[in-house]
């Protein structure tokens, strides 16, 4: 029996990880899903993931509000390890660090994309490069609109100091390589990067999601 991992970036739940679950399952906000958030948006019962011939496919349970995969529409689809499903103001990352990896090893091997088979390599000739539009979206005026830098907090014992500093030394690290590795078109005033690039920013997304969640309860990290 196929197991998967969903990893939620953004909403209520942010930070919070679910491991090998067993499918089929669902995904709403009322009890009896595999997975139950706590967003007001989604349906009671809003998707169903489940394998189909070695594929693992998505279905919306005709919701209110929709599903989207990669950002987007779907009532159906075929997933693929790295995927990005919004449900309501919900964001979640399907796959673990390793099967993310492992696809995009198979996609640099190939050197094409892939047609969602579990444990298969790439097939066909999709484009690995994403565009990245950041656009005045009605979520990101919501929940991401801070107007200046906040403080680091004062009064920091040397060890704490050296965490933080480590910390945040190594987002740099990883936030300055995907920069220096985007490529822009100044004619179409785009930057693009590869989806091993996309993937690794979404990464940088979840850990940091963790990390908040971890801070928000600290009753989490013993």
């Amino acid at each position: 029996m196929t197991q998967i991992t969903l990893r939620v970036l953004d909403g209520a739940d942010r930070g919070q990880v679910y491991e090998d679950m067993q499918v089929p399952i669902t995904i709403g906000r009322e009890e009896g899903n595999s997975v139950q958030l706590n967003d007001e948006r989604i349906s009671r019962f809003h998707i169903k993931i489940q394998e189909d011939q070695d594929k693992l496919v998505l279905t919306d349970l005709e919701s209110t509000n929709g599903t989207r995969v990669n950002g987007e529409d779907t009532q159906l689809r075929i997933l693929r390890y790295g995927d990005v499903v919004s449900v309501g103001r919900s964001v979640l990352l399907f796959g673990t660090r390793d099967q993310i990896a492992h696809r995009l090893q198979d996609l640099r091997n190939d050197g094409v994309g892939d047609t969602g088979q579990l444990n298969s390599g790439a097939t066909d000739s999709e484009s690995l490069s994403f565009e990245l539009r950041l656009g005045a979206s009605e979520d990101l005026q919501s929940t991401l609109h801070i107007p200046l830098p906040p403080d680091l907090p004062s009064q920091l014992s040397p060890g704490q100091s050296a965490q933080i500093s480590e910390l945040l030394e190594y987002f740099h690290l990883r936030a300055r390589q995907l920069v220096q590795s985007g490529l822009v078109d100044d004619q179409e005033n785009e930057v693009k990067i590869s989806l091993a690039q996309w993937q690794d920013l979404l990464d940088m997304q979840s850990q940091l999601a963790e990390y908040l969640r971890a801070i928000g309860d600290p009753g989490l990290g013993e």
